[in-house]
């Protein structure tokens, strides 16, 4: 048997080729079809997360999830990023207050049902959104490079100089030495984009920084989800990395963020 990080070298090895060519080469409606899907697993697990008391309340909250993607689809983008800026606003104080939240974090199935959607429905409709800007392919390939990137640095940096917990209460695995790591990287892949984006340096660091701090709070956001439903994985589809919702946790929170940087820049 494969350990548990030869599985997550294997299964980022198949992962990372099939998105970089799902990015370059699938059609616009094809690339809609492939990640609605991978949102409703998403939903799938994230019903998991609710205890939701039986299939077919589970089923009933992926056909949920599905009927939103497409209502969502119908309208403008742009306020949707604005209110889910300030859903994120809202999960960040969620995530500072967890602790003495605990109780009820157990009881609110309803509420834990219309986060799922707010976590999955703007992420989706995000990164279409971003693949049809001008130099979208390069924009979103040059968002999950950032995702990527802070994500290694947080756990190699965390492992070699880690000491002072992030919030423990949470996710005792994360220190702020391997934040201190992550957000390192925002001026390096800026200097990448630099070169292939008509943007200043300056916009695109500051909007590097941002990324990654969302996407830590997205990365905090579902472990708190987990711990509520005392599991350690949402999901068990992929080897060494648990459910698809444990590889696209930063990817949820960020996607909106950048997105919206995109409009307030005037990218589009």
């Amino acid at each position: 048997m494969l350990n548990n990080y030869k599985q997550r070298i294997l299964t980022a090895a198949i992962l990372i080729p099939l998105f970089v060519a799902l990015l370059f080469v699938a059609s616009e409606h094809t690339f809609y079809w492939i990640t609605g899907l991978v949102t409703l697993w998403g939903a799938w697990e994230w019903s998991g997360l609710m205890a939701m008391p039986s299939l077919l309340h589970r089923v009933a909250y992926v056909v949920l999830v599905c009927v939103a993607l497409f209502v969502f689809y119908l309208f403008p983008i742009e306020p949707l990023l604005y209110l889910t800026a300030l859903f994120w606003s809202v999960a960040a104080f969620l995530v500072a207050t967890y602790q003495s939240r605990s109780d009820y974090w157990r009881e609110g199935l309803v509420v834990r049902g219309v986060m799922g959607v707010f976590v999955l429905v703007p992420c989706w409709l995000s990164i279409n959104f971003i693949r049809l800007l001008p130099q979208g392919h390069g924009l979103l390939l040059f968002l999950f490079l950032l995702i990527w990137a802070a994500d290694s640095a947080a756990y190699f940096g965390g492992k070699r100089w880690g000491h002072y917990k992030l919030l423990k209460t949470i996710s005792p695995g994360k220190t702020w030495e391997g934040f201190g790591c992550a957000l390192l990287t925002a001026p390096v892949i800026s200097l990448i984009g630099f070169c292939f984006f008509k943007q200043s340096l300056l916009s695109l660091i500051f909007l590097s920084f941002m990324t990654i701090m969302t996407s830590v709070l997205g990365d905090l956001f579902e472990s708190m989800c987990k711990r509520a439903a005392g599991v350690k994985d949402s999901g068990r589809g992929l080897p060494g990395h648990g459910g698809i919702l444990d590889r696209i946790d930063s990817l949820t929170a960020a996607a909106p963020l950048f997105a919206l940087g995109m409009v307030i820049g005037h990218w589009t």
